[in-house]
């Protein structure tokens, strides 16, 4: 019923998927950079651009703009929904799609 009341309720929603994002996006820069900091320990360089650090780039950008998009040109609503249904795509495929599609260093193939 809570999810039915938020969906009722759009102007809630989009706050509260606001809210969720800008709180969860310093852990994923927090998390992109500690993952370079660790790489140049296991293999001597920060970034060599393997599928899974491209599509992690990818996932902090799409976070990112829609942030910036928010923030700074005051989109709301379905525009704004869109570039978080993006960053969510970009998440599962980043987490997925990457693992068990691409080859890298980060891949089960």
């Amino acid at each position: 019923t809570a999810v039915l009341y938020l969906i009722r309720n759009e102007e809630r929603f989009d706050d509260l998927t606001y809210r969720l994002i800008a709180f969860a996006f310093p852990f994923l820069t927090l998390v992109v950079i500690t993952g370079a900091v660790w790489a140049e320990q296991a293999w001597g360089t920060y970034w060599s651009w393997d599928p899974k650090e491209t599509w992690s780039l990818i996932t902090w950008l799409i976070y990112l703009a829609y942030l910036h998009t928010r923030l700074v040109l005051g989109w709301k609503g379905r525009v704004s929904a869109w570039f978080a249904v993006l960053g969510f795509l970009a998440v599962i495929f980043t987490y997925l799609g990457v693992s068990f599609l691409l080859s890298g260093l980060h891949s089960y193939t």
